[in-house]
């Protein structure tokens, strides 16, 4: 990608990315080529090429700016919030009405995990998220909130529960948000507060 954008070179990377996005998501990453991308956006390669060197830099790309779009929802959704636990429990409803809102996020995820090429890429996303989790279970600890206990291991615990909870009622059964995130609340606080 070029060092600095003009508003309408971001504009355009971004329609790039949201059209991609969108037909991986549907097609699936392998099936869907570069020729695809731009012909949906009605552009020649050489748009698709000014932005991105290959097909792989930009799902790279797409799971970075989706990860960076749902801790900034979970940002601001905890806000200036001075309770631990309930900082977890805004961030447990962030991030399940985030992934409700962006489901082709979700399906991209799930084929990157399944392609060593995108492994580093989910490791660093995966880290910075678990790091976040455990900086509110270790002030909670700190705070005798709940019982000394490895913060690392909760915080896995914690992803493990949205994740799956996520791809089981979220996506496959379009569930309501609302009482997916109850659920997930209820379950995981009750699991650290005894």
């Amino acid at each position: 990608m070029r060092a600095k954008l003009t508003p309408r070179g971001k504009d355009r990377r971004e329609q790039l990315l949201r059209t991609s996005a969108q037909l991986f998501a549907e097609r699936g990453y392998h099936p869907t080529s570069v020729a695809d991308i731009v012909s949906a956006l009605g552009v020649g390669k050489g748009v698709f090429y000014w932005y991105f060197s290959s097909k792989e830099e930009l799902l790279a790309e797409l799971l970075k700016a989706g990860n960076h779009e749902l801790r900034k929802r979970q940002q601001q959704s905890i806000g200036t919030e001075g309770d631990s636990l309930r900082r977890i429990e805004l961030g447990i409803e962030a991030t399940l009405a985030w992934f409700a809102d962006h489901r082709d996020h979700f399906s991209i995820i799930q084929f990157a995990a399944t392609d060593e090429t995108f492994a580093p890429v989910l490791a660093r996303n995966e880290q910075i998220g678990l790091a976040d989790t455990a900086r509110h279970l270790k002030e909670a600890m700190a705070d005798g909130r709940i019982a000394d206990s490895d913060p690392d291991m909760l915080a896995r615990a914690i992803h493990g529960v949205i994740g799956r909870l996520t791809r089981d009622y979220i996506i496959d059964r379009g569930a309501s948000v609302a009482e997916v995130a109850e659920l997930a609340k209820t379950f995981c606080l009750r699991g650290l507060t005894g």
